[in-house]
């Protein structure tokens, strides 16, 4: 059997960068004054752990979802290639040391705001995911908070940008996670995970919220300019980037077929990275 130290991390790797990239965005957006590069090495090494640690352990949560589901079936644990109890073990030391190391090295709000995100994940909406649809929206607070965490790394303070970041990347969420849900409907039926295009099966609902979620993902991202987070090239492109995805949830609203939607999601994996070099590049 693979140790769990080799095996867990590699299935989180990519989840795991992307949650650094994101909280990397939110120390260098809520900078004033010259960068404390050991401090935001600490921040990084705190977030990899405990990010890792998290995502190791909701895949012990899961096991018997990711079972039944095509997509996930081949991951370390429903593939038998690591027990069980050894990915509780290593995702629980993981966890605590990336959260102990954030506390020692970044500070308290670090800290706080990491373990928020962690035991939002763990015990809110991954148990969620097979009771009800609004698993999504309980989902997004803890995959919007890691900008906020390098937020207050670079701040200790949680002032509006924090929020605002916040916003983004909450919002974000929704028309990504749907269009996610919508091309592997089937998958997720059949593991019991209730997302709302498995419980709406007409997808009325579905096509109305990832309209929804665009159009308010365009509205926030504005403000980063309007509250002097950001100059106007942000503004610009922010409203550019928000527009097209606009019209691409439009038209899966419109015409839905799995293209539209696998559009959808492909257009959401550009735009937030875009809009976050936007954000970090005309900086105030």
């Amino acid at each position: 059997m693979t140790p769990p130290t080799l095996d867990t991390a590699s299935v989180s790797t990519e989840a795991r960068v992307v949650a650094v990239a994101r909280t990397v965005v939110g120390y260098y957006v809520g900078l004033i004054g010259t960068p404390d590069y050991v401090r935001l090495v600490h921040l990084l090494i705190g977030t990899m752990l405990a990010a890792g640690g998290t995502l190791a352990l909701n895949q012990y949560w899961e096991r018997d979802v990711d079972a039944r589901m095509a997509r996930t079936r081949v991951r370390p644990l429903p593939d038998g290639r690591l027990a069980p109890l050894e990915a509780l073990l290593f995702g629980s030391a993981v966890t605590v040391a990336g959260l102990g190391y954030l506390g020692a090295f970044v500070g308290t709000l670090a800290l706080l705001v990491t373990a928020i995100t962690t035991v939002l994940y763990q015990f809110a909406y991954t148990p969620l995911k097979l009771r009800t649809p609004f698993c999504t929206i309980i989902g997004a607070v803890p995959g919007a908070l890691p900008p906020v965490t390098g937020w207050v790394a670079s701040r200790e303070d949680l002032g509006i940008g924090a929020w605002v970041l916040f916003g983004i990347l909450f919002l974000w969420q929704l028309p990504h996670t749907l269009a996610i849900a919508r091309l592997y409907r089937d998958d997720y039926a059949r593991a019991g995970v209730r997302l709302l295009p498995v419980v709406d099966a007409e997808g009325t609902s579905t096509e109305r919220q990832i309209v929804t979620g665009c159009l308010a993902l365009l509205a926030v991202s504005l403000l980063p300019t309007l509250i002097g987070l950001a100059g106007p090239i942000y503004f610009v492109g922010a409203f550019l980037l928000g527009a097209a995805f606009v019209a691409l949830g439009t038209r899966q609203a419109l015409t839905p077929s799995a293209g539209a939607a696998r559009r959808v999601l492909f257009a959401s994996l550009l735009y937030l990275p875009a809009l976050l070099a936007l954000l970090a590049f005309d900086k105030v």
